[in-house]
């Protein structure tokens, strides 16, 4: 779909502006580092639709720039492409991602993922979470799972909003498993499919087959979009028997139906006398808003005597956003369909009016969370229980996957993703079905196709609904020796790699919990707190919906001893690196050790003593281990202690070594090492 679901698809992009245009925003440690920088404020979509163009030097790159900021896209590929070719290192990270959404806004997911890889290496700080989202997939859209799904790890975990999805997109990854398994469904190419987009199947009865199609059939010059270089949609109608990837006898419908323009996604009153269907917003020639976008809307006509109406926006249009892909339900009461209205969830939202009996419609009402995501939903099709819409959200196998929601009482449950064959690795949408007979027809732009975007026919189609794969892991964390709860302790579930997955704090009777942990996986469950010696169990769910656990932690004993007559905070060396005195992350460690006992013993009060190595003058030695100790007691009263509890803080240079390595000895590495030390003695308690 090039970008059919950009393009005519939502005709979305075809109508939306440089800057309203969000379309499907969708490596290695390097790609986290980048990400997750909370404080990245630019949005890709700004960035990359604006109209600021990058500042180089280069006459290409200008005139790709210019093709860009008109959504030319596929001028602005080409003249990118020519650009870029063999110099990464001459254009900043900006060129690179939009010569990726060049490629990306006309399906070519192989250079557009090339292209967004260059980009995150060359500036973390040129990467915003609506790229990485692209980028994933992109790469979905390759075949490259196991690369796009990390990523989409990173997006998650920065993009906080996608928290309120979790539990529904869980639902949904369980159904898309379930669906991925083979079953008999036959997938068949329509005879009818051209070398451009072909989409919006619909059968209207007694055999009649409606559909879209950008085909050149002028035979003059033939007028084409700009975005991808093809010609414009129109609507079609032909017949179709028992084969259904045979259609004949094709026609164009009359011009009171199609325009100059874009028109698509078509739906019938039950009667088959009345028609919706999408269209640009046009009179004369293409109207725009204040800031310049050309919205869809959409129009009706009715059967007459004399073929059909001049078609006639409806009432909740507007000329300040679009709505488009009309659906109707079985009684003709409720009009579904997409728009990118004020108020909704994602890009783009399913809404529906309820039509009254006197024709009339209200006000749209929008579907809700599960349904509608951040992303884009879009193409819905009603059958008497059941709603199909496609959706770009990030669980899919990439591009824009068919759902199913059953209608249970005017609510939609149990969302599907109806998995493959029909659904790919590329764009799938447009689904309609005759549920008695398991067959209908989708539209996909998947590889083998003869163009564009080509219409399918399936039968025997089975669509599982979701199984329940989630399990509950609780438990309670006691103190081994007097079995009393601990409160806040950390409990970490970490996968089979060691992987956290997530962390939470015993309450006050030591007890957590962690939702929709998968079945039929391994994990492991460990407890910590200061002054503990930690505990973990390892734990299989298999197909338990619920498993308990005791998590026992030993209280460490507080580390004083007893050194010629002197008590001592007795911790392993706080040792420092040759002729430096910062504090290094394995003493850090250590010295966090030091707070848990002092927050056992509030009275105590220490006396830092640091020493170093005999290398170096006797002078620059005192002075650097009066610079350790005070760097120690920096330390600790940055991390909450009270000045007043350390009594001193002092060096005494190369007089005090642990072992022989004086001036003149030679000795190893290891030996040094152990002479750079700070010690804390016990003053009180």
């Amino acid at each position: 779909m090039k970008k059919l679901f950009l393009l005519p698809l939502f005709l979305f992009c075809l109508t939306i502006s440089a800057q309203s245009v969000s379309l499907l925003e969708f490596e290695d440690a390097e790609i986290e580092r980048i990400i997750l920088n909370e404080n990245k404020k630019n949005d890709s979509l700004t960035k990359s639709k604006s109209t600021t163009k990058t500042t180089v030097n280069n006459k290409l790159i200008k005139r790709a720039d210019g093709f860009f900021d008109k959504l030319w896209y596929a001028e602005a590929a080409k003249v990118y492409d020519e650009a870029l070719n063999g110099k990464q290192k001459d254009f900043p990270a900006a060129v690179w991602l939009r010569a990726g959404d060049s490629h990306y806004f006309n399906s070519n997911m192989k250079m557009a993922s090339k292209y967004y890889q260059i980009a995150y290496k060359k500036d973390a700080d040129a990467v915003s979470n609506d790229d990485l989202f692209k980028y994933a997939h992109a790469l979905k859209g390759t075949g490259r799972y196991k690369k796009a799904n990390r990523i989409m790890k990173v997006f998650n975990a920065q993009d906080k909003q996608t928290l309120l999805a979790d539990k529904e997109a869980s639902t949904i990854e369980n159904s898309l498993a379930e669906n991925s398994k083979p079953y008999e469904v036959e997938i068949k190419n329509l005879n009818i499919n051209s070398e451009y987009s072909d989409f919006s199947p619909m059968i209207i009865g007694a055999g009649k087959f409606l559909y879209a199609s950008s085909k050149d059939s002028a035979f003059l010059k033939t007028r084409r979009y700009k975005w991808n270089k093809q010609p414009y949609l129109d609507l079609y109608v032909g017949e179709v028997g028992d084969d259904l990837e045979k259609v004949k006898n094709v026609e164009k419908l009359p011009q009171t139906i199609n325009s100059k323009y874009h028109e698509a996604a078509v739906t019938f009153s039950p009667d088959k006398n009345t028609i919706y269907f999408t269209r640009n917003n046009y009179g004369k020639k293409l109207k725009r808003d204040q800031n310049g976008v050309n919205h869809l809307k959409i129009y009706t006509s009715t059967k007459t005597e004399n073929g059909w109406s001049e078609a006639k926006e409806l009432p909740f249009n507007s000329e300040n956003y679009s709505t488009g892909h009309p659906a109707m339900n079985q009684d003709g009461t409720k009009l579904y369909f997409v728009s990118d209205m004020p108020g909704g969830y994602g890009a783009t939202d399913v809404y529906y009016v309820n039509i009254k009996e006197d024709g009339s419609y209200s006000a749209p009402i929008n579907l809700g969370e599960g349904v509608n995501s951040r992303r884009k939903e879009m193409f819905p099709f009603v059958s008497e229980n059941a709603l199909y819409f496609s959706s770009n959200r990030s669980e899919g196998f990439g591009g824009l996957d068919i759902y199913k929601a059953d209608i249970i009482n005017e609510e939609y449950k149990n969302i599907t993703n109806i998995g493959e064959p029909i659904n790919s690795n590329k764009d799938d949408f447009s689904f309609v079905m005759d549920e008695v007979n398991n067959s209908g027809y989708f539209a996909s732009n998947r590889d083998g196709g003869k163009g564009d975007d080509d219409i399918y026919a399936f039968t025997n189609l089975e669509i599982k609904p979701p199984v329940d794969m989630n399990a509950i892991i609780e438990g309670v964390v006691l103190d081994e020796l007097t079995g009393n709860p601990i409160q806040e302790a950390l409990v970490a579930l970490l996968d089979e790699d060691q992987n956290k997955l997530a962390e939470i704090a015993t309450d006050e009777k030591g007890r957590f919990q962690f939702d929709d942990v998968r079945k039929q996986s391994n994990y492991t469950i460990v407890s910590n707190l200061l002054s503990y010696n930690e505990d973990s169990k390892s734990i299989a769910t298999e197909d338990k919906a619920r498993i308990s656990l005791e998590l026992l932690m030993k209280k460490e004993a507080a580390p004083i001893v007893m050194e010629d007559g002197v008590k001592k905070l007795k911790i392993d060396n706080i040792n420092f690196d040759f002729d430096r005195y910062y504090i290094k992350s394995d003493a850090a460690s250590e010295l966090d050790r030091l707070l848990a006992v002092w927050e056992e013993y509030p009275e105590m009060v220490i006396k830092i003593e640091s020493h170093t190595d005999s290398r170096g003058s006797r002078a620059y030695n005192q002075y650097l281990s009066d610079k350790r100790a005070k760097a120690t007691r920096d330390y600790l009263i940055k991390n909450g202690i009270d000045p007043s509890r350390i009594a001193s803080a002092e060096g005494f240079g190369e007089d005090r070594p642990l072992n022989n390595c004086e001036d003149g000895i030679p000795c190893s590495r290891d030996n040094h090492l152990e002479n750079r030390r700070s010690e804390f003695i016990i003053v009180s308690m």
